[in-house]
Order: C-alpha cells, then structure tokens, then sequence
C-alpha cells in the first residue's frame, strides 16, 4: 500500500472517531486539508481559497473581516490533538495541523517522516508524563484527574497563572459569529459592560504530585498541608470550550478557581460554575442546583459514593443516578446544567457539573454544542419575550478511555420561584 492511500485510511479513521463525533464541519475541512496536503505536498492553502472553495463564502470574502477559516482551523487543531492524546494514541500514522499554515503533514510513527519535511525539525512527541498515581487508601477515580499529559498541564496552569492575575482569558482568535441558538442560550450572560466569571473546581489535596497525592481528610490532616492548585482534566478542557464559545460573541471570560471565589463575586457578577459541588466548595455557600443536587450515599454496596439525587422523579425516572464503581472502568457518568437564581436577581448562574471530571466536561460541551444546546432550548422553559427561563437538566454521557464521547438528555425541569 502507498503512502497516500495509507493517509487516506488515517484521515477516514479519523472522522469515524469520537473526537470528531457531531462535527461535520470540522470533518469537511479535515478531507479538504487531506487532499491539498497528499497532491500538492509541501505547499499551504490561503484563508480565501478554503472560505471560497470549501465553505461557499462569496467571492468578495475577506479574512480581515470573517476569521471563519482561522477558527475551524484552530478547532480542528485542538481535535487532532485530543484524538492523539486518547484513542488515536497507538495508530502507526500522526497527523497534524501546524500552527502558522493551513497544511496538514503526516508522520510515520516507525519512520519520522510526512509529507512537509520543513515541518520535521519542529515535531514534538505526543507522549506525556503519566498520571501520578493516587495514595492506596483513597479513591481517585471519581472526582479529579491529575493532569497527565503535558498539553493539558501547560493549559491548567496556564488558567490558573490568568487566574492570580485577575485577567480575562485571551482567544487565540477572534471568532466568526455565533449561531443564534448558542447565543440565545447564553444571552442572560452576555449583558452588561463586565464580563462573567468562570469559577471552576479545585480539591484540597494533601502531598506533592512527586510524592503521591490524597483528598485532604480534616479529621486528621492539617490546613497548613493543603495542595490546592490542581484541577480535573474535564475541567480544563471544559473552560476551553467555553472561552472558544464566548470568543464568537466577542466576549470575553475572567477565571478564578474556586478556593478563591468570594460571596462578594457572587453578588457582583454573572457567574459560571464548573464542576460538581464535592469539589466546587463554593457553590454550598450560594443557590444551586434544586431538582438534580450531588449527594453522597450512606448505605448499601455504593455507600460513600456521589451521586446525583433526583428530587422529584418522574414516571420512568431513577430516585439518583450513579456513575461506574470505582473498581471497574468508568463507562458511565451523569452531568448536571443548571440554569438557576442567584444572590443577586440582576445577574445570571449557570452550574455544569457531573459526578466526576468527564461528567462535567461532556456538561460544558453539551451546553457549548450548537446542536446539543438546540435541544435544550426546545425543552427548557422561556418567557414570552423569548428570554431562558430557570431550569436544571440530567445529562447521561457515555465514556471511553477517558473521553466523554456521547450525552443524552435524561431529563428538564423548570425551576418555580423559591
């Protein structure tokens, strides 16, 4: 078999995966990069000629004033690197979109080589240092990841540099406008001069990542010993699909982790919430969740696991829903998105949140996906003037290695006045 014909069955596994799942867009623009690359190697496409050729923008496009192309570039090259760093681990072909170009190269993992052999000096290798391993007598695999590769690394901290700093998160790129259903559904944030908070979770670990790490446990363990600085790699990924989202309404976001969220923010801001209230403290000081609310089980096989609890089922619906046992892979998780009121009536909480880190994450994305948020707009409750209306919805998500690949809504509830 040819090179080219190997490359080909590469980019066609690539668009049957799970991190190209729901995005034919992205897929598109992927085949017409593939192409490009394997007739014409080593030469780059323009932002005109892709707009023009492959998106149907008009002849008098103008890139200076639509950054469509640079955007679904910079999107198809996070999914490229997500792919890489889960399922597509271990395929014999890497491909790649560098920054700078519109040029896909490929690697022959045995071989070092691609098409664009200028790009072979800059490669980096995809392997990461591995997550550190939890201390025996607490279990880890429900609530936060420590972050394991590097790319995820680099972002978390560099979230939580932003964050000491006080400063909004910078795009990558000014994004192209959003679709109206997204902009319906985060319109209540997208009023006023300021822009909203992101607050996201972080737990209170005792030890180093060097030396093993554990839940700090107040009945035994001092406040002076906390580690707080890390977070789950849902939770990482999830304040990037948001900023991505805000980018396209030329918003911008402030981030602050949550040990760091004071009652003064909640009163003065619109706020974000991301992760469950286990890790997200704060959210136990403010009004949350009514309808869908985390719990711990205090009996049975499962005693002492989180939980979503369902206040009021309905005909066919579960009293509380769990993720898998923490002896077994976790495959299933439960997301919560709420829409809710907060201290202050003049400003907008949004909770997304799951029993564990993918949970949360297939949260944000669900509430960050044109189609998905399509489907919640349909069930949850508007005003005559259009306006969203409180509510809380039940996400079921399905995980593989990691990756929350597939959310069904479950349930949605409008919230009556408290």
């Amino acid at each position: 078999m040819s090179d080219p014909e190997r490359y080909l069955l590469q980019v066609e596994k690539l668009e049957n995966s799970h991190a190209l799942h729901g995005s034919e867009s992205l897929r598109k623009l992927l085949r017409y990069l593939a192409r490009h690359a394997i007739q014409h190697p080593g030469t780059s496409l323009k932002e005109y000629q892709i707009a023009t050729e492959e998106f149907g923008r008009p002849a008098d496009f103008d890139p200076a004033v639509d950054s469509m192309v640079r955007v679904q570039a910079g999107r198809l090259r996070a999914k490229l690197v997500e792919y890489y760093a889960n399922e597509g681990a271990h395929d014999p072909i890497r491909i790649e979109l560098p920054k700078g170009a519109y040029s896909l190269t490929f690697h022959l993992r045995d071989e070092l080589t691609h098409l664009s052999a200028k790009e072979l000096p800059n490669r980096e290798s995809s392997a990461g240092p591995q997550p550190v391993a939890a201390h025996a007598d607490v279990p880890m695999g429900w609530f936060l990841a420590v972050v394991g590769l590097s790319t995820l690394l680099l972002l978390a901290l560099a979230v939580l540099f932003l964050d000491r700093r006080q400063t909004p998160i910078a795009s990558a790129a000014v994004e192209s406008p959003a679709p109206a259903a997204l902009r319906e559904f985060w319109k209540p944030f997208l009023q006023g001069p300021d822009e909203p908070w992101v607050v996201f979770s972080n737990a209170a670990f005792i030890g180093r990542p060097e030396t093993g790490m554990r839940y700090f446990n107040s009945s035994q363990d001092s406040h002076d010993t906390i580690f707080d600085h890390y977070t789950g790699v849902g939770e990482v990924l999830a304040v990037h699909s948001l900023d991505l989202v805000f980018s396209s309404f030329h918003r911008k976001l402030r981030v602050k982790r949550g040990s760091l969220f004071s009652l003064d923010d909640a009163k003065n801001n619109n706020l974000i919430f991301v992760g469950s209230p286990s890790e997200n403290l704060t959210l136990r000081e403010i009004p949350g969740t009514r309808e869908f609310t985390f719990f711990r089980l205090e009996s049975g096989p499962r005693k002492g696991d989180l939980a979503v609890l369902n206040v009021h089922p309905q005909p066919g619906e579960a009293q509380h829903y769990l993720a898998s046992p923490a002896s077994s892979p976790l495959t299933e998780d439960y997301g919560v998105i709420g829409f809710v009121p907060g201290l202050n009536p003049t400003r907008s909480v949004m909770i997304m949140a799951g029993i564990t880190t993918f949970g949360t994450q297939a949260a944000v994305e669900f509430a960050t996906g044109q189609d998905t948020v399509q489907q919640l707009l349909s069930r949850a409750p508007s005003a005559n003037d259009g306006n969203l209306q409180p509510f809380e919805a039940l996400l079921h998500v399905r995980v593989i290695k990691g990756v929350p690949v597939e959310s069904e809504l479950v349930a949605v509830r409008k919230l009556s006045a408290p």
